[in-house]
């Protein structure tokens, strides 16, 4: 089952040092206009190829995408690999900026 966490929850995790990976499945353009800071970047265009560099199953990972449609896409295809702790970033990059979140 994939979970669904808000941007606020996110950032909480984020700020207290909680052990999670971060996954940005945006393309390039979207990833060097902002990002956040914590994020490994692996587009969803070349998923099957990028997530072989997640290898820890058990590890919580978001997938975050710009609004959430895409992450959703690449948090299924984490599932099918095996991965359990799996969250969809609501409302994506879009909804945490409009929080006033930092990105670099």
């Amino acid at each position: 089952m994939i979970g669904n966490m808000t941007v606020q929850e996110l950032k909480e995790k984020l700020d207290n040092n909680e052990e999670l990976i971060l996954i940005d499945c945006r393309e390039q353009g979207e990833w060097d206009e902002a990002h956040i800071e914590a994020a490994q970047f692996l587009p969803l265009s070349n998923f099957e190829e990028e997530m072989k560099k997640v290898t820890n199953k058990e590890a919580v990972v978001v997938c975050q995408c710009r609004s959430g449609k895409r992450s959703l896409t690449a948090a299924m295809k984490l599932q099918d690999e095996g991965f359990e702790n799996l969250f969809n970033l609501e409302g994506g990059i879009l909804a945490w900026l409009e929080a006033g979140y930092p990105t670099k």
